[in-house]
């Protein structure tokens, strides 16, 4: 393969084509890298192509008053105040070049009257400053792009593409990444590579409703543990307050899992109502349906509560946008959205859509520093996967997209510097990279980030060294968390999934989450998944990984007995009186 001049030598495996993968992959091969992209599933494959809301960024040219200031404290008041500043700094600053590469691989954004670019207003943003892409099928425009990129590259024998390789484990020697273990046709194979960027995105399937597709199962969070890399903020789980529910609908089956409402629609104007036609946010919080996302979750679960129906749904009225803005708006605005619920049976223009919580977005994952890089040496981790304390315990909306360009592309300078040793310092001296970049440098804001700028989250002892316990065919799951329990069913995915959602959902306690550990750890101590081969078996290897992601996720729920963000404990110590109006939950109110 041919090479830059200057380019260090070496291989980069990418696991996952989500916009981090696919823009990481395109950089490092356009800069004369050795690139393999896996990906478990079709490139298509990825929360990315379902990503309607948009990308945030404040360009040369921002909304009026905009600022990037201003993108940054809204960033920090949304993460409430768990964000690690300096990251949200670089990102929010370094965001308007990263939009410029993806336009030069061929993305478009839609535009104003005035040609420039049309930028929206989401929940919790202070000014307008959400690019679209065919209006709200944002994510899908952009993966297409960034993978047809990818196929010409392909192509042209600069990047090699493993589709339907499902990554089962790092290869690590004395303690390095140096490459993955993968399942691909039922055949398991190895990849050697220099280094491995983890881009395999989140685990919504952890939960019983979700946003996310089926091939979001927590492998490259289970893969980095298992390595023996440091995790944090796993209790922080985004759940997005307005998803369609199919079972109330007129036509549940033509729906091809849940449909996510775009909350750009609330940003458009739409309210919430509840059963009785009331609309209650107002109550909740003073921005109403406009609120984090995290708070209009947790109002919509304590509104149902309050009601009596915790398991029902609320609405979600957009009739008054069409009749504000005029016949055939949210058709235009929103095509996949009218599309799609018009499946399901319901015209929104005309009438209410039934909607609830569902799983959305990890804030949690695998720790890194600014530069992308994990506390194993050799593995970098960008976007959902990763945890670089962009997000805090709340994610702003469309910040997740830009996440995982601009730290996807920082793990593409982090290599292409050739700085010797992982802890090796970086400086600002970073090398240009022929890519999307357009001879822009990479690297602007590259301190590291100190290991104890967050805290990382305490893993029990029990899951200790599960990769030497638990890593391979033939290994036993740990046990010896979480307290004492009966299983009430055999280990299934259905069930992990009913008891995430009952037990360590929107609401939590200190109650359901024991109850919750006990389950998990009969799973784990009877559940023996060297029963099934494993090595060959990517069901088996899902289920499994998906077993350590939820004990991880309840264990960190366990440690933190305050509520912050998207993570909300009922049993809470109380508020002193008379120290906030008499509204619900100050927690709730201050996120």
């Amino acid at each position: 393969m041919t090479r830059q001049p200057g380019t260090p030598a070496g291989r980069l495996a990418v696991v996952g084509s989500g916009i981090a993968g696919l823009y990481a992959a395109l950089l490092a091969a356009d800069a004369g890298a050795d690139v393999v992209l896996l990906t478990k599933g079709a490139l298509e494959d990825s929360n990315t192509w379902y990503a309607q809301g948009g990308i945030s960024a404040v360009l040369d040219q921002p909304s009026p008053g905009d600022t990037v200031a201003a993108h940054i404290a809204d960033t920090l008041r949304a993460g409430a105040g768990h964000c690690n500043e300096a990251a949200v700094r670089l990102m929010c600053t370094e965001a308007r070049e990263d939009i410029a590469g993806l336009q030069r691989y061929g993305v478009r954004f839609d535009a104003a009257h005035d040609d420039g670019p049309a930028l929206g207003l989401e929940a919790a943003h202070s000014a307008p400053r959400i690019l679209h892409a065919g209006g709200d099928a944002t994510g899908a425009r952009v993966a297409a792009a960034l993978i047809q990129a990818v196929r010409d590259r392909r192509d042209r024998g600069t990047l090699r593409i493993l589709s339907q390789a499902q990554a089962t484990a790092l290869v690590t020697i004395s303690g390095s990444v140096s490459g993955v273990e993968y399942l691909q046709a039922g055949r398991p194979s190895v990849l050697a590579a220099d280094a491995v960027l983890l881009a395999s995105g989140g685990a919504g399937q952890l939960f019983a409703q979700t946003t996310n597709p089926a091939v979001a199962t927590a492998d490259g969070l289970a893969l980095a543990v298992r390595a023996g890399a440091a995790v944090k903020d796993l209790e922080f789980f985004q759940f997005h307050p307005t998803c369609l529910v199919s079972s109330a609908t007129a036509h549940p089956g033509r729906l091809d899992g849940p449909l996510l409402i775009s909350e750009a629609v609330r940003g458009e104007g739409a309210t919430l109502l509840d059963a009785g036609g009331r609309r209650f946010m107002q109550a909740y919080h003073p921005d109403a349906e406009l609120a984090p996302r995290d708070v209009v979750s947790r109002s919509i679960a304590l509104h149902l509560a309050k009601l009596g129906d915790a398991n029902g749904h609320v609405y979600l009225d957009a009739r008054a946008i069409e009749q504000a803005k005029g016949e055939g708006f949210l058709r235009r605005r929103f095509p996949t959205l009218t599309r799609k619920t018009l499946e399901a049976g319901i015209d929104w223009t005309r009438e209410l859509v039934p909607v609830a919580p569902a799983a959305h977005y990890w804030m949690g994952g695998v720790t890194t520093d600014l530069n992308a890089r994990t506390s194993v040496p050799g593995l970098y981790a960008a976007g959902e996967v990763a945890c670089t304390g962009v997000q805090g315990a709340n994610r702003l909306a469309s910040n997740s997209l830009l996440e995982g360009l601009v730290f996807g592309r920082r793990a593409v300078e982090d290599l292409l510097s050739g700085a010797l040793g992982w802890d090796a310092p970086r400086g600002s001296d970073a090398p240009r990279a022929a890519s999307a970049a357009g001879g822009l440098r990479l690297t602007h804001a590259s301190a590291a980030l100190p290991r104890n700028a967050s805290p990382r989250v305490t893993i029990p002892a029990a899951l200790e060294g599960a990769a030497d316990r638990s890593g391979g065919p033939g290994g036993n799951w740990p046990s010896g968390f979480g307290g004492d329990g009966e299983v009430g069913e055999p280990f299934s995915r259905d069930a992990l999934r009913r008891i995430m959602t009952s037990h360590a959902g929107v609401l939590r306690s200190g109650h359901l989450l024991r109850e919750a550990a006990a389950t998990l750890e009969s799973w784990a101590a009877v559940v023996r998944l060297d029963a099934v081969d494993s090595s060959v078996d990517p069901v088996a290897s899902e289920d499994r990984n998906l077993l350590l992601a939820a004990r991880l996720l309840v264990a960190a729920a366990l440690d933190r007995t305050e509520s912050l963000g998207a993570h909300y404990r009922s049993d809470e110590a109380a508020e002193p009186e008379n120290t906030c109006p008499p509204r619900p939950k100050a927690s709730l109110l201050h996120d």
